[in-house]
């Protein structure tokens, strides 16, 4: 069988050739695909700096930088399962919560197929429809969400639906299994005790950024793959969990976040986990002058591809 590649860099000056995800090639279905990257370019659910509808393209522009191999985990995705980039989800750019449906419908369509969606954000309310559509395929799914923000809010400016009330409605809707829902990164300023305190009464494990300074993320993320084992995982990365000081580029920073290392031993620590999809979500370019945010998003993408199951891994 032969696999879809990148373009190389020697083929094709990485300035130039096709605007798709690490320059792979674009396929309308999702027939054949072990794998596929899905723009979501959504921002109406945001709730102060808007700017994340175009989050997927400047998403797949950083990402001309990206070569196949993973020189750090020796994963080989492109040598061993199919991927594609599929596009967008075509959204209501005017009613939320129709867009809401179009990607929970859209999702539907991709989970017919053995292929896992990595989804290109767009603000944090994709989530919920996702989790949705994971739910008919799958029952509900463990979740890793990586965030500054529970986002398990019951109402913004009188709406259910939004950014900030992903995880509350997923849960409502039996979406996820709540013993194994883990938050991490979560911090800031907030309203009462309740927006950290609600997720721990519901089940969930919330890691707070306080307890992650100055730690490697390895050993959290053993006694988190413990816990799952073989359930259904998702994985949701708010690019707001990290320290603005790395990815300014979002709508709702907070300081004292996560550091790109630790990010990274985060998502490689879901290696041997059953991902069955996943997101990067949040990244706004008008705040992303330098471009960073958005290729901090593409590699974060790229290193959830690696620890997809079916990878293969060559010795370092």
């Amino acid at each position: 069988m032969t696999f879809n590649q990148p373009l190389g860099g020697n083929d094709m000056p990485r300035f130039a050739g096709p605007a798709s995800m690490m320059r792979l090639p674009v396929q309308e279905t999702f027939e054949g695909l072990d794998a596929c990257f899905v723009g979501i370019p959504l921002d109406i659910g945001t709730s102060n700096r808007s700017g994340t509808r175009f989050g997927p393209r400047q998403i797949r522009a950083e990402s001309c930088m990206l070569r196949p191999y993973n020189m750090g985990t020796g994963a080989a995705p492109f040598d061993s399962i199919q991927v594609a980039d599929t596009g967008d989800v075509a959204l209501n750019t005017f009613d939320l919560k129709d867009s809401v449906r179009l990607i929970e419908e859209h999702y539907d369509r991709i989970l017919q197929y053995d292929c896992i969606p990595l989804g290109l954000g767009g603000d944090h309310t994709l989530t919920y429809p996702i989790l949705r559509a994971m739910k008919k395929k799958h029952g509900p799914v463990a979740l890793i969400h990586i965030d500054a923000h529970a986002d398990i809010n019951d109402e913004m400016f009188g709406e259910k639906i939004a950014h900030g009330t992903p995880f509350r409605r997923a849960l409502e809707d039996g979406c996820l299994a709540a013993d194994k829902v883990f938050q991490i990164g979560l911090r800031g300023t907030g309203y009462s005790p309740e927006d950290f305190n609600w997720s721990r009464r519901q089940g969930f494990t919330v890691i707070q950024a306080e307890e992650c300074w100055h730690k490697s993320m390895t050993p959290v993320m053993a006694d988190i793959r413990a816990k799952i084992g073989d359930h259904p995982v998702y994985i949701t990365y708010d690019i707001d969990s990290l320290d603005p000081a790395f990815a300014p580029g979002t709508g709702t920073v907070e300081i004292g976040g996560l550091t790109i290392w630790q990010a990274l031993e985060i998502i490689r620590g879901c290696r041997g986990l059953n991902v069955v999809g996943g997101d990067l979500v949040e990244v706004s370019p008008p705040y992303d002058t330098s471009g960073n945010t958005a290729l901090i998003g593409a590699n974060l993408l790229y290193e959830i591809l690696c620890i997809l199951p079916g990878v293969k891994y060559e010795p370092l």
